[in-house]
């Protein structure tokens, strides 16, 4: 069984975009997406759940894109 691990990591907005525009031809193929994230490589299912998150503190707010699934 691997390790628990909750990391974020930045990317530069022509970074973001590639990973993005990947996994909807990723999604639009029915293929799994393949992506590596601080050095370890992730194999998303074709099953995952896939939602947009909102969050708001104070002056701060967030929007998360979730990819769910279990092994």
């Amino acid at each position: 069984m691997k390790e628990d691990r909750d990391i974020e990591k930045g990317y530069t907005t022509s970074e973001f975009v590639s990973k993005l525009r990947r996994l909807a031809d990723a999604l639009e193929q029915g293929e799994k997406f393949e992506i590596q994230i601080a050095g370890e490589r992730i194999y998303v299912p074709v099953r995952a759940v896939y939602n947009i998150e909102h969050e708001r503190e104070g002056p701060e707010e967030e929007i998360e894109f979730q990819i769910k699934w279990s092994n």
